[in-house]
């Protein structure tokens, strides 16, 4: 059994374990690309520490009110600690709060559960806070963390915790698990599998709603016009995407657009390089190829680093229509 997961069973095995033997850290660090499976993972923990009747030590059954209640993240005892958006940040606030709770005995569990997601976006308060519950573990209670890499936390909150770093899976399991769990047609499948690249919990997303798949081709279409458009045309766009009234909407929308961008250079450089990688976009092999044709290695790395690096002023509240402006500069007019 694999606690119902697609992929991570060596993850699974220590977890259930862990488990099954009255081994349980009290706090675990899951790390990994976004929508690798982290907080799915941390969620099927949750389940296995407090399933009232395991069909087997360290194996939840998924079905009775606790499991249910863990899965919909409804369970009194089960605490979920995140930003309020997506590249937003985690409070102090929020850490505080969970420490209160996180005082009282379980009301109908055997442990209090508190899961903190992407807390590379935790404010340095927050952090701290979090370390002192870290140094002063309360009985019956396990706090599981999840980042995108153990580099982004204090080194002292990685230190006390037991750290599990999560990897996208090949492509090609990827793709047969879709065709199993969702009834997908083999191409689309692959198709979702590449775009993912391995993460299994993004590839599900992705199959759950159409309408993504749907704004990411509408992206890089975007890209490819704007390869042939002119500097004012540029400039009109970036007006356009930056004149978003929800500030937070629109840098969650341009960090994804720029992420469909960087994936499409990142295969322009593979192919360039003569790699054997698969494509992350191999429904657009068509336009790499007249890319890789026109561009360079070293131009391809070039717009890969351009485009990484707005990412990263992006993540730093630079100003946002300035900084798209300088990137659009720097791609290539290719008429």
């Amino acid at each position: 059994m694999n606690w119902d997961l697609l992929g991570h069973a060596w993850a699974v095995d220590m977890l259930r374990e862990h488990v099954a033997k009255g081994s349980l850290r009290h706090a675990y660090l899951f790390t990994g690309p976004q929508g690798v499976g982290r907080r799915t993972l941390a969620l099927r923990l949750a389940q296995a520490i407090n399933c009232p009747q395991p069909p087997a030590p360290g194996e939840p059954c998924r079905s009775c009110r606790t499991c249910t209640q863990i899965e919909t993240m409804q369970h009194p005892d089960l605490a979920i600690v995140q930003a309020d958006t997506e590249g937003g940040t985690l409070k102090v606030e929020q850490v505080r709060e969970l420490q209160r709770s996180l005082a009282l005995t379980p009301y109908a569990a055997r442990y209090r559960v508190a899961i903190l997601l992407r807390f590379e976006q935790a404010h340095p308060s927050a952090s701290n806070a979090l370390l002192k519950t870290l140094e002063e573990p309360a009985p019956q209670v396990v706090l599981v963390v999840t980042a995108e890499s153990a580099e982004a936390l204090l080194p002292t909150i990685v230190s006390r915790c037991e750290v599990l770093r999560l990897r996208p899976s090949p492509v090609e399991e990827v793709s047969r698990a879709l065709q199993a769990s969702r009834g997908l047609e083999p191409d689309r499948a692959s198709l979702l599998a590449h775009i993912a690249g391995g993460r299994v919990g993004y590839a599900l997303r992705l199959s759950e709603a159409p309408e993504l798949l749907e704004q990411r081709n509408a992206w890089l279409d975007d890209h490819r016009r704007l390869l042939a458009a002119s500097r004012v045309e540029r400039f009109a766009y970036v007006k356009e995407i930056t004149d978003e009234k929800d500030k937070d909407v629109m840098r969650r929308d341009l960090n994804l657009r720029l992420s469909f961008w960087l994936s499409l250079w990142r295969d322009v450089l593979l192919r360039a390089a003569g790699a054997s990688a698969p494509l992350t976009n191999p429904d657009r092999e068509g336009d790499i190829q007249l890319l890789v044709e026109r561009i360079d290695l070293l131009e391809a790395h070039r717009i890969v680093a351009a485009i990484e690096r707005t990412q990263d002023l992006l993540d730093r509240n630079v100003n946002t229509r300035l900084a798209t402006e300088v990137l659009l500069l720097d791609l290539p007019r290719m008429p």
